[in-house]
């Protein structure tokens, strides 16, 4: 397997306090074979190829969430998201608000009035070689973010781990 579970790498934008004080949070490392990629790169070489299936359940998950008042991503976001080489805090990537950028590191991520999360995408170093790294952090602020969690959880890990294989089975990465 290509990928592997980690911790939050220090040097990630994500703050210790918010990791430390977090519902829930997960990290997947895989290795960056094409280290020239820029952060922008790297992230629709993850999110820019997801699969029908996934595509479908997020589709449903976003209008169950706007039934219940819910900010979530059109379906023209999650079909096709813009692609552009630069963007700067406060615009969207893919579906989602991007919190910060830097070189090596994008966090974007949404709140809502029921949890609020980040995914971070970070290329760093891991010994000699690079790779890449999605974090992603979950804070609950009711039972319907807890239960959303609860129910979200098993698939979150499994989709998260299948974006990061398959792109570096596609030598995206």
């Amino acid at each position: 397997m290509h990928v592997i579970e980690c911790d939050v790498p220090p040097t990630s934008a994500l703050s210790r306090d918010l990791i430390d004080h977090s519902s829930f949070h997960d990290s997947y490392r895989a290795p960056l074979a094409r280290p020239d990629l820029g952060i922008v790169d790297i992230f629709f070489a993850l999110f820019g190829h997801t699969p029908l299936s996934m595509i479908v359940l997020l589709i449903v998950r976003n209008a169950a969430a706007r039934v219940f008042g819910l900010e979530a991503p059109t379906v023209g976001e999650i079909m096709k998201p813009t692609v552009r080489r630069e963007y700067c805090v406060g615009e969207k990537i893919g579906p989602w608000p991007i919190f910060f950028i830097a070189d090596n590191e994008i966090v974007a991520g949404r709140n809502n009035k029921h949890m609020d999360f980040r995914l971070s995408v970070l290329k760093a170093m891991d010994g000699d070689a690079m790779s890449v790294v999605v974090s992603t952090i979950c804070t609950v602020h009711n039972v319907f973010g807890k239960i959303y969690l609860f129910l979200i959880v098993p698939s979150h890990r499994h989709g998260v781990r299948s974006l990061i294989s398959n792109a570096v089975v596609a030598k995206r990465l």
